[in-house]
């Protein structure tokens, strides 16, 4: 940090790699090497010796970060705790981070009596893939969302109008408010389905719905449910994947109130209140560089 308390680009990216999964793997074991290495690169002179935290060092720059470089992590992070967790607590919801559909990989889904995919864009991301990636969630995806900068909406408000955009604006008390909902889409792709499925589930889906499994082979058992899952109607058909990813969920440790700033993190890793605690037993341990 400069004495006029500016960040570099360089900085404030480093310090964001803090936020994904490698270091936090990291960090369950014990190892805290990455934390330092950013203490004695920009911060010797942050911390006092009277029992200054790791986990307050990770507040502190998760919140330089929040100021001065919404990258993916920090706004997934805030729409995570500032809207979908109201919404987890509000209804028979399960929720996912990175979800592959065909060649994409929507930022996060969610399942209730519907299934919604959200597709994150900052000001950081450029719009090159969008129209392919917004073409792979309409196969499988009730509602599709996209999440933008209020600063770049002009710039995807464009796009297919059945799409819903949801605007950030850090500087609002609300920072997140529907420009537009999304228009329902009924029609969902066999094909697309049936690469998201386990085995167990496409299995799952032929059973609950024509009341026994064919016999079938390892080598025939992908075609042959395929087939039948193909016969079920939309309706049926939507309401079936929905309650497969919903049972497929763990109990993934989010919280409103504590250590907000690691949600992302939590749904990403897909980490239990259990390994949560964990988590955070180490990094309350004392700072000692």
């Amino acid at each position: 940090m400069n004495s006029n308390g500016t960040f570099s680009s360089n900085q404030l990216r480093d310090y964001s790699s803090l936020f994904s999964r490698k270091p936090v793997k990291e960090w369950m074991n014990g190892n805290l090497s990455s934390i330092d290495y950013k203490i004695e690169r920009y911060d010797k002179n942050w911390y006092s010796n009277n029992g200054t935290r790791y986990i307050d060092y990770l507040k502190f720059v998760y919140s330089i970060l929040e100021d001065h470089y919404q990258n993916e992590y920090i706004l997934k992070n805030s729409f995570l705790n500032d809207w979908l967790i109201k919404e987890l607590g509000e209804s028979n919801s399960e929720l996912y981070s990175e979800f592959r559909v065909g060649s994409a990989i929507a930022d996060l889904v969610m399942f209730n009596g519907t299934s919604k995919a959200f597709e994150i864009k900052t000001e950081l991301d450029s719009d090159k893939r969008l129209s392919s990636q917004l073409e792979q969630y309409r196969k499988a995806f009730n509602e599709i969302f996209m999440i933008v900068p209020i600063s770049k909406l002009e710039q995807y408000r464009t796009y297919d109008d059945s799409v819903g955009i949801i605007c950030f604006d850090n500087s609002s008390p609300n920072r997140f408010s529907v420009f537009r909902s999304a228009t329902k889409n009924v029609n969902i792709d066999t094909e697309a389905l049936m690469h998201i499925f386990h085995t167990k589930e496409y299995k799952g889906i032929v059973t609950q719905y024509y009341g026994r499994l064919p016999d079938v082979t390892s080598f025939n058992q992908f075609e042959v449910c395929s087939d039948l899952i193909a016969k079920i109607p939309q309706t049926e058909l939507n309401k079936l994947f929905i309650h497969q990813m919903k049972k497929r969920a763990s109990n993934i440790g989010l919280s409103s109130r504590y250590y907000r700033e690691f949600n992302q993190l939590s749904l990403a890793l897909r980490m239990n209140v259990k390994n949560r605690k964990h988590l955070f037993s180490i990094l309350k341990a004392p700072i000692y560089t």
